[in-house]
């Protein structure tokens, strides 16, 4: 039997769980050691400049709606789309300004410093694996190197450590959302007798980028959330 895109983007992120959970902490600390980063408050990391977006799951959504009633758009890179020309996406992320600055950055100062998203607290670490400049595939540990902050200073044992499990535990609620997330789409597919087509997926989204706009589902708290979506 042929796996469908689903089927087989759900059995990836499983396995990416199972890596996730067996990678050796003495190495991840180790890592963060070498690495050794400290941030400088140049607010590079804050901007698209640098990082994409800020992807937030679940609790971080939450907590955002608590902060403000317009700061969530869908994450970019929709994961599926059906026949019908609607778009998945696994999640929420935060807005942006028109110069790509995140909308609560100001004076190059956090405005909810301390109820910033998880992803924010623990960048630059991370845990995943995605290819490098040749295709191969591996596992990442730090983002923007030497792009921002200042690197190798020294990092207590007991800071690497607490690091370390804290970017083993924000990659494992972001894997398990995903994993959810797809399930979810594939119980919504098979009742709705939907399937994902590549085609139509590239045709809308040509449409979205001349300024068309789209139907986006975002996965919530185990149901998707219908969001009407046009480029500013």
């Amino acid at each position: 039997m042929v796996r469908s895109v689903i089927e087989k983007r759900l059995v990836s992120a499983i396995e990416e769980l199972d890596g996730v959970r067996d990678y050796p902490h003495e190495e991840l600390i180790s890592i963060i050691k070498e690495v050794g980063f400290e941030c400088n408050l140049c607010a590079r990391c804050c901007t698209q400049e640098f990082n994409d977006h800020v992807f937030l799951l679940t609790n971080d959504v939450k907590t955002m709606k608590e902060v403000s009633s317009d700061c969530l758009e869908p994450a970019p890179y929709y994961e599926l789309c059906d026949q019908h020309g609607y778009f998945y996406v696994s999640g929420y992320a935060l807005k942006t300004r028109d110069d790509g600055s995140c909308i609560f950055l100001g004076n190059k100062r956090c405005s909810i410093y301390q109820k910033r998203p998880m992803i924010c607290r623990l960048y630059p670490y991370m845990l995943h694996r995605e290819p490098d400049e040749d295709g191969n595939v591996g596992w990442r540990q730090i983002s923007g190197l030497d792009k921002h902050g200042c690197y190798h200073t020294d990092i207590s044992d007991e800071e690497a450590g607490e690091i370390a499990l804290q970017i083993k535990s924000y990659e494992t609620a972001y894997l398990k959302q995903l994993i959810a997330f797809f399930r979810k789409a594939q119980q919504h597919f098979n009742k709705n007798k939907l399937k994902h087509v590549q085609g139509v997926y590239d045709r809308e989204i040509r449409k979205f980028n001349k300024g068309g706009e789209i139907t986006v589902f975002v996965y919530f708290d185990g149901y998707f959330v219908e969001h009407r979506v046009k480029k500013e």
